[in-house]
């Protein structure tokens, strides 16, 4: 997971969640990404790995609100962490901090899961 300041354009925090998916590089197969990592960072993620970079498009013939293959992935995992009232807005002053709040929500989450898990068996 990656945080940067607000000033941080996606594209260039790119190549460091690139390198910390480096450790994960025997499970990793296939990587989806938005439009604005078409370009260079598809070639780049080619020729350093054996991963595949995949640009998730809109379909060309799309008129007004679709949803996107793979894209309702990530806005499922927003709305997750939108659950915790602390998120819901920045009110923390150090990277270090938002990115602890967000992986605390994230694993308060998967508990939730496996608890519901435990219950069903």
């Amino acid at each position: 997971m990656e945080v940067t300041a607000a000033s941080v354009q996606d594209r260039d925090a790119a190549f460091s969640v690139l390198a910390q998916l480096e450790a994960h590089s025997d499970r990793l197969l296939h990587l989806y990404a938005d439009n604005i990592y078409r370009g260079f960072l598809v070639e780049f993620v080619s020729y350093v790995s054996d991963w595949v970079l995949e640009i998730v498009e809109k379909p060309a013939d799309q008129k007004g609100f679709a949803v996107h293959p793979k894209r309702w992935v990530v806005e499922r995992t927003f709305a997750w962490l939108v659950k915790f009232r602390r998120l819901v807005r920045d009110y923390e002053y150090l990277l270090e901090t938002s990115k602890a709040m967000i992986q605390w929500a994230m694993v308060s989450h998967m508990i939730h899961r496996l608890a519901k898990l435990q219950d069903q068996s």
